[in-house]
């Protein structure tokens, strides 16, 4: 019963979540805001 679905939206989720934390830590947005 398994849902690769799933699986990979949340994978990207995280890999995207993982990335602004990233920025957010290093205070360096990649837009000129």
């Amino acid at each position: 019963a398994g849902k690769p679905r799933i699986v990979a939206v949340v994978a990207t989720m995280r890999k995207l979540l993982t990335i602004l934390n990233a920025i957010i830590r290093d205070e360096k947005p990649w837009q000129n805001a």
